[in-house]
């Protein structure tokens, strides 16, 4: 006698490794989303590498008077703009340091002033707060 068994096409999917993926990606982003809105400086470790030209990395800052400076150098308004929209077409890196005293709108409008000639990635930067505990 033979026994003739019929092989069927088993047709579930083992969604086990597709759960664990999508796990993992739903931590990694829960944990970089503050970090993303935030921009605080971090102390990275040391590596070897060639550091950005300044050029490609621009810092402005303004002091409490409302004194603007452009990569440590004193510089005007109108100064600021100009080179911002020559610049503008590479879209570099623009990082922006507000005194705590200087009033909300100044820095609000030159965020709208640095977007306007622009300028896409701008970053705040900010000191860390500090908890005791």
């Amino acid at each position: 006698m033979k026994l003739s068994r019929q092989r069927t096409v088993l047709s579930e999917i083992n969604v086990t490794p597709f759960v664990d993926v999508m796990l993992v990606l739903l931590i990694i982003f829960m944990v970089t989303a503050p970090l993303l809105q935030q921009g605080i400086d971090v102390n990275l470790p040391q590596a070897k590498g060639k550091e950005l030209p300044p050029e490609e990395r621009l810092t402005i800052v303004i002091k409490k008077g409302g004194i603007i400076f452009l990569n440590d150098n004193p510089i005007s308004k109108p100064d600021l703009m100009k080179k911002l929209s020559a610049i503008g077409k590479n879209n570099p890196n623009v990082y922006l340091k507000a005194d705590r005293d200087v009033s909300y709108g100044i820095v609000a409008e030159l965020m709208g002033d640095i977007k306007e000639a622009g300028i896409e990635k701008l970053g705040m930067v900010t000191e860390p707060k500090a908890s005791l505990k």
